[in-house]
């Protein structure tokens, strides 16, 4: 069965800004050293993780509501923490890019049920 096919139209466009942002943090922990570096990797391994299980793994499938909801504090908390580390300098494309994915990605995971 092509799990893929069976997802609706939202929650196509939540799997895409997830992997979205998900391929941003990992390469801007390639592009970073140190403690960063693992943190950026580790983010975007997370919303990948966390994607799989609300989606693509039938064992999460009774849980599915509370990983999506995982998902979601997920991100907001890396939405707020890019605010932290970066305040007064917040205006990086990319920052602002990813900042734009993860708020639509909130809004979309706030409107399923």
């Amino acid at each position: 069965m092509n799990m893929a096919a069976s997802l609706s139209g939202r929650q196509k466009a939540i799997a895409a800004l997830t992997v979205a942002t998900a391929l941003i943090h990992i390469v801007l922990g390639i592009m970073s050293e140190g403690t960063f570096m693992i943190i950026f990797i580790l983010n975007g391994l997370g919303y990948l993780a966390l994607l799989a299980g609300l989606y693509f793994l039938p064992q999460f499938a009774a849980q599915r509501s509370l990983v999506r909801w995982a998902l979601l504090a997920f991100t907001a908390v890396t939405f707020v923490l890019y605010f932290v580390f970066n305040w007064p300098d917040i205006w990086s494309p990319m920052g602002i890019v990813d900042k734009v994915i993860e708020l639509l990605l909130i809004i979309l995971l706030l409107q399923e049920q």
